[in-house]
């Protein structure tokens, strides 16, 4: 149950759901974008299962690399039952905005990467609370304002991008961080209540499990101070990309192209730049 489906997002090890065993049957964590719903199907039926056997979706949050194949699955299974967040749930049930700030960051490639985002009745919406069908539920911004993680009975702590992006095992954790709302400060918090939970593992949806979530969360806790120190001394985009590459070359010569497909750096840069001209305002 613990391993990801790997959901061949433009290539291999890039974006995982995972089948996660709830009081009420079965659920996903994070079912990808609709472009990725054969491989999803593929990867269920690897496991004995249909989309039709699936009661839940759990999401982490509504990025479209997470959350984008909800509608399209509702459609086509309508009782299966989503969970997210207050803050993420109209924009589920409405994806109009969400759908018009991707294509603005995405451009031409946003169809390719994404394919289409159908709307999820109301009717299918849960909002999440501290319990979700037998898992612990809570906050856990930096990467996304909305964002939550849920830690099961056995152990495994389903991080979407809490805990950043690692194609496990190599030893470094890139925090994700594209625009708008980053908040570093509040993405240290969220690895301290991780670490206050002591899980056995995180399951993390860029890419694979991790099994020492002590050592996962040193790294990540390393590169999101080195990230926000370089937009903080004000580096270009093309400084900060190069440190940013520099230090993932030094553990993943060959990998690169994979980690920013999972992690594009110039998203990166883009949030951790907004994020200290917003903070500036607000010291000003």
């Amino acid at each position: 149950m613990h391993e990801p489906i790997d959901l061949h997002h433009q290539t291999e090890r890039i974006i995982g759901a995972y089948l996660v065993e709830t009081d009420d049957g079965p659920a996903i964590h994070d079912c990808g974008p609709s472009t990725c719903i054969d491989a999803l199907k593929a990867g269920l039926a690897e496991r004995g299962l249909e989309l039709a056997d699936v009661r839940h979706l759990l999401l982490s949050h509504i990025h479209l690399d997470h959350a984008g194949a909800a509608g399209t699955l509702v459609r086509e299974h309508p009782g299966l039952q989503v969970h997210v967040s207050e803050i993420g749930a109209p924009h589920i049930v409405d994806p109009s905005k969400l759908e018009a700030s991707a294509r603005r960051l995405y451009a031409d490639s946003f169809d390719l990467l994404f394919g289409e985002l159908a709307p999820v009745p109301e009717e299918n919406v849960n909002v999440v609370g501290d319990r979700v069908l037998g898992l612990e539920c809570f906050p856990s911004p930096g990467h996304a304002s909305h964002h939550v993680c849920y830690l099961h009975s056995d152990g495994t702590l389903y991080t979407g991008d809490a805990a950043g992006v690692r194609i496990v095992p190599t030893r470094i954790v890139l925090p994700a961080s594209p625009p708008p709302d980053i908040d570093v400060e509040g993405w240290f918090r969220t690895f301290e209540e991780i670490e206050r939970r002591r899980p056995e593992r995180l399951a993390v949806t860029h890419f694979g499990v991790a099994d020492s979530p002590s050592e996962h969360l040193s790294l990540a806790r390393e590169e999101l101070a080195k990230w926000s120190e370089w937009a903080e001394q004000g580096l270009d985009e093309g400084e900060w990309i190069e440190a940013a590459r520099g230090r993932l070359r030094d553990v993943a010569p060959d990998e690169g192209d994979t980690w920013e497909r999972a992690a594009p750096l110039w998203q990166s840069y883009a949030g951790m730049r907004r994020y200290w001209e917003k903070r500036r305002e607000r010291e000003a």
